[in-house]
């Protein structure tokens, strides 16, 4: 049996840092860090359930699916398409999608979460994701054979080799010996903090590149480096989306395919490094990745706009002709991250029955929300004030 040799995925970390990435690594790291310290935590992992609405979506968009924001929502409330199989099949996709990332940030939260680069977590990932899926949606017809994917498991058949494009993926024997290789070379308690911000965008290709899983590979990748920019301080308590920024690119959808491709290219000559692939290529995309990676940060802040978030929900209370105390009660909570049920009545001055019936209607529309009947309640982001709260989340039209 002949295996391939897994350094050819080499390199897969720069030996050191030019100065162009040097200066990429401050400035995202500082926008990162504005970004997640300007919310009240509990607002901030409310609006964060938005935000994996939105990374969901454009991950649904690589991979050629345009699944609405709304179909998205409403499938989070176990509200499926039963007339339309292939669109209630993408909002099943959409909830694990949103389950997993949610539980990754819940991870990173309580401080356990594991290596972002290890075969453990990267099988939990796509096991997670198929998990609950029916069969139907994990078999394969290729070159007239069937190919039935098992979660949590590498290609290990020759049926299950396939080319990318223009790359040939290493065969399936050899993909346990690359993924081990994978796991060592990107081990974040071997990398500083600089440098690991180079290793995120390196290991999305390099994964890329090995193509582990039958199915699977695209979804898997960007999770993971969500992980991996969370496990790197730049999560910004889940505020912004790598999968955003892959789908639109800086200057075109198709960039994200291009860059990957032009990742692949080979080493050229004895001044381009000394793996088999190309360090010059692996800094042009390491330099652009991190470049999404500002740009969406940069986006989000401008979005959320969240000096000015309170006027623009003072502005929509008053187009959903709410009483002026509702604005009291969200402005509160924005302010303070929950109120408690009592506190409805001492903040407006409402008799108490009439500060309860208020409550409860804001709970109804969805703009408050709270964990339990009798718990304290919390701003929530419905997908139907979208377009008042944070106008141009979502494109209006499709990406081209």
């Amino acid at each position: 049996m002949i295996t391939e040799p897994p350094q050819r995925i080499e390199p897969c970390i720069p030996d050191t840092l030019l100065p162009e990435i040097v200066d990429r690594v401050a400035v995202l790291a500082d926008a990162a860090a504005r970004l997640g310290g300007r919310l009240h935590s509990r607002t901030a992992a409310n609006l964060a359930d938005l935000v994996r609405v939105m990374n969901c979506y454009y991950s649904n968009l690589i991979e050629g699916h345009n699944t609405r924001p709304h179909d998205i929502e409403q499938a989070l409330q176990s509200r499926f398409d039963t007339s339309d199989p292939e669109k209630r099949n993408l909002q099943m996709e959409a909830v694990s999608h949103i389950r997993i990332q949610k539980k990754i940030d819940a991870l990173h939260s309580s401080g356990t979460l594991p290596e972002p680069s290890s075969i453990e977590f990267i099988k939990w990932l796509h096991r997670e994701f198929y998990i609950d899926l029916p069969e139907s949606m994990r078999i394969l017809e290729r070159d007239g054979k069937t190919i039935c994917v098992i979660p949590g498991e590498f290609r290990y058949l020759p049926l299950h080799d396939v080319a990318v494009g223009r790359h040939l993926p290493p065969s399936s024997i050899s993909v346990d010996g690359f993924m081990n290789y994978f796991e060592s070379r990107f081990d974040t308690h071997h990398i500083g903090k600089g440098m690991q911000l180079a290793a995120l965008a390196s290991a999305h290709h390099r994964f890329n590149y090995i193509h582990p899983f039958p199915d699977g590979n695209g979804r898997v990748s960007r999770l993971m480096s969500h992980a991996m920019a969370l496990r790197a301080g730049i999560g910004a308590h889940g505020l912004w989306s790598v999968s955003r920024g892959l789908a639109r690119g800086l200057d075109s959808p198709k960039d994200y395919m291009s860059m990957m491709d032009m990742a692949d290219m080979p080493r050229q000559g004895d001044l381009d490094g000394r793996g088999n692939l190309s360090m010059n290529a692996l800094n042009t995309f390491i330099g652009w990745f991190l470049d999404i990676c500002i740009d969406q940060i940069t986006f989000m802040q401008q979005l959320f706009d969240l000096e000015n978030l309170a006027t623009r929900l003072s502005r929509y209370c008053t187009e959903q002709n709410w009483k002026p105390e509702a604005f009291t009660i969200l402005e509160m909570t924005l302010l303070k991250g929950e109120l408690t049920r009592g506190d409805a009545c001492r903040i407006t001055n409402l008799k108490e029955r009439s500060a309860r019936s208020l409550l409860s209607s804001l709970l109804e529309t969805g703009i408050l929300g709270s964990d339990s009947p009798k718990g304290p309640v919390s701003l929530r982001f419905p997908v139907a004030a979208l377009d008042r709260l944070f106008p141009n989340l979502f494109p209006s039209h499709s990406l081209q």
